[in-house]
């Protein structure tokens, strides 16, 4: 699934919570320091790891590919 972000990057913290897959910012620590997070096939554990265009982010079997768009928006 694309995740389409306004500027050049959003923070793994950022984008769990955009996804829906944490309710709050208390609750990315502990979520990622389960294990259950995998940035471009690596374990990542930082909630403030950078995400940049093209990054993919594998949570519990469902991958997320951040897309930059300069105004925010998909293209049409």
């Amino acid at each position: 699934m694309d995740v389409h972000i306004r500027g050049e990057h959003i923070t793994l913290g950022q984008l769990l919570k955009k996804v829906q897959i944490v309710a709050s910012g208390g609750e990315v620590k502990s979520f990622l320091a389960e294990g259950r997070v995998r940035v471009n096939g690596a374990m990542e554990t930082r909630r403030g790891r950078k995400l940049r265009d093209g990054d993919e982010v594998e949570v519990e079997g469902a991958v997320y590919r951040v897309v930059s768009e300069p105004d925010g928006h998909p293209p049409r």
